[in-house]
């Protein structure tokens, strides 16, 4: 622990079971992203079975369209206001 009492690392724990990880759903842009990084850093190392690998990158795919979905949001949000200011 840091002396913050927070736990130092703080990648998500990819290695969970996909029943015990929060639905993709209710991530922040920033969660699904860090996820995210660490599905592919996991799936680079290799090491894991097949079935696991399967289920990494189905997360992964998941993880992919959450970021996506934020980002488009974004754009979205951005458009209206410059259309706002702009009329």
């Amino acid at each position: 622990m840091s002396q913050n009492n927070q736990p130092e690392n703080t990648q998500p724990d990819t290695s969970q079971p996909e029943t015990r990880r929060p639905d993709v759903d209710t991530l922040s842009y920033e969660q699904a992203r860090e996820e995210l990084v660490a599905v592919v850093a996991r799936l680079e190392a290799g090491g894991v079975s097949l079935e696991e690998s399967l289920a990494l990158w189905e997360r992964g795919e998941a993880l992919a369209d959450r970021c996506e979905a934020w980002l488009e949001g974004a754009k979205v949000r951005l458009a209206a206001a410059r259309d706002k200011a702009e009329g």
